[in-house]
């Protein structure tokens, strides 16, 4: 509690502080998923093509994902408010850009400008909450913060569909605006000037980082859409992986051998948790994100249903997920992390193995509806202890540091699991649909009615690619059935058996 008590004024409100910055967090979470439902009136409208279209969620999710490791230290020197607002103001500016484009070219350069923003918000959310609150509050103000991201990536397909069905696809953007300004003047007035840390800046870190990264996301983003050959002459998916996987190989030489200050301390990893966590966060980045796509595909082309209606199916799984963290965010206070994130990522799995046995071209939609339900309960265990055991020990000066490589994994599962289930569904399809798999993909892509005679192999083809993620899941569950005990909670239990003996 000392290095806590010398960060903060006594007039500090932490749950003020957080609400604000869950607003802006919320937000740009949306859009990572918003723009799906949107993207035939893009399409129309701006008169592109289907590749060029990809780009608009491609380009927001590379620029998003790739500077998170360098935002998250540099929200360490200037200070994450500061940092935060700056990145609000970007990513408000940019989505009133994009609503405003009258080219498909122009609307990735904002929408990169959009994922810059972003990135410079998301890791101070969690170090602010890191630095603000003591160790035994941490898990209720996490699950707050879990539940926003859970939520949100729920929320964005159906207000997507919304806002284009009633007011065009323009307004998908035009909507950040006022969310942005009123984010903006809360976390001005409630976020508190927390103290910086002087960091030498690592330049060379930064250069290794961002290059390692963008090839790597770059790679596997775009593999399925050059079916993992050539980009452009000698530059195939493989070599830009390739690349990616060894310049990151240089980097963390770099990181180890700096004689100054590295970008990524690679002391972190020093603490268990820490690591565990973030091989757990990335196994729930790839899931979450891997599962929307066969289940949406399942629901318009199987079921018949309309963007809008196919997203609200998810519904329960965000109404429980919200109503859990309250009561989720106590119990990681006083409970052992193992226990609770395991026993989410157990329901998680079982959920996507579930809905992958009952998914058929006639099941009733409660039985869809009953796996999607503990898909909530899912969400409402995993997020909170696994978010506040990766930062519970970092030290205050490197909270940024934890915050960015947190986050960093977490985008990166999300673009594995995206690029993942793309290739398993391709690949089930052509095994139950048989030469007329990608005809099936185009009628989708399209719009036109598949045939009822392909409805079971379609529905068989979704329902095995959901075994994938449900797999991946089981590696993030071995990973915190390993989590260590946190020191508050040893202290809570030690001072409770003395009270007890006396």
């Amino acid at each position: 509690m000392g290095a806590l008590e010398e960060e903060l004024k006594p007039e500090t409100r932490p749950w003020p502080a957080l609400w604000a910055l869950v607003l802006g967090f919320f937000m740009i979470l949306v859009d990572s998923t918003i723009v799906s439902v949107a993207t035939p009136a893009i399409l129309t409208d701006l008169h592109a093509d289907v590749g060029s279209v990809v780009w608009v969620t491609s380009a927001y999710l590379l620029a998003y994902a790739v500077p998170l490791l360098i935002t998250g230290r540099l929200g360490d020197w200037v200070g994450p408010k500061k940092l935060y607002l700056a990145g609000l103001t970007l990513f408000t500016v940019a989505s009133v850009w994009c609503g405003l484009t009258g080219s498909i070219e122009q609307l990735i350069v904002a929408r990169v400008f959009q994922g810059l923003g972003a990135s410079m918000m998301t890791p101070q959310t969690m170090a602010v909450i890191t630095r603000i609150f003591p160790a035994n509050e941490r898990g209720r103000a996490m699950s707050l913060w879990g539940a926003t991201a859970g939520v949100a990536t729920l929320v964005g397909p159906i207000l997507g569909g919304v806002l284009v069905d009633g007011l065009g696809w323009q307004w998908i953007f035009f909507v950040n605006a006022p969310i942005g300004v009123i984010g903006f003047v809360l976390a001005w007035r409630l976020v508190p000037d927390l103290p910086t840390h002087p960091h030498r800046f690592d330049l060379l870190g930064v250069a290794l980082s961002t290059i390692g990264l963008f090839c790597l996301v770059f790679g596997i983003q775009e593999g399925q859409k050059y079916d993992w050959g050539q980009i452009a002459g000698p530059v195939s998916v493989w070599s830009l992986i390739i690349t990616g996987l060894v310049v990151i190989g240089l980097f963390l030489g770099w990181q180890a051998r700096n004689p100054a200050e590295p970008l990524l301390p690679l002391s972190l990893f020093k603490d268990r948790n820490f690591s565990l966590a973030n091989v757990a966060i990335t196994t729930i980045g790839f899931a979450i994100t891997a599962m929307a796509f066969p289940l949406m595909l399942y629901a318009q082309v199987v079921r018949g249903l309309s963007p809008t209606r196919s997203a609200l199916l998810l519904v329960p799984m965000a109404v429980i997920s919200g109503a859990l963290a309250p009561f989720v965010g106590r119990l990681t206070d006083r409970t052992h992390p193992r226990f609770i994130a395991g026993f989410g990522l157990f329901c998680c799995s079982v959920s996507l193995f579930w809905l992958g046995e009952v998914i058929a071209p006639g099941v009733p939609i409660w039985q869809l509806l009953l796996p999607i339900a503990l898909l909530g309960v899912a969400n409402g265990f995993m997020w909170a202890p696994i978010g506040s055991t990766a930062t519970r020990n970092l030290p205050m000066h490197q909270a940024g540091a934890g915050a960015g490589v947190y986050n960093t994994t977490r985008q990166v599962g999300a673009v594995l699991g995206s690029a993942g289930i793309a290739a398993l569904m391709e690949s089930r399809l052509a095994a139950e649909l048989h030469s007329v798999s990608g005809g099936a993909m185009a009628a989708e892509g399209g719009g036109a009615k598949l045939p009822v005679a392909l409805h079971q192999g379609f529905s068989d083809a979704m329902a095995q690619s959901l075994r994938l993620p449900a797999a991946v899941l089981l590696i993030g569950l071995v990973a915190v059935l390993f989590f260590t005990q946190p020191t508050y909670l040893r202290t809570t239990s030690a001072a409770q058996e003395k009270v007890g003996t006396a």
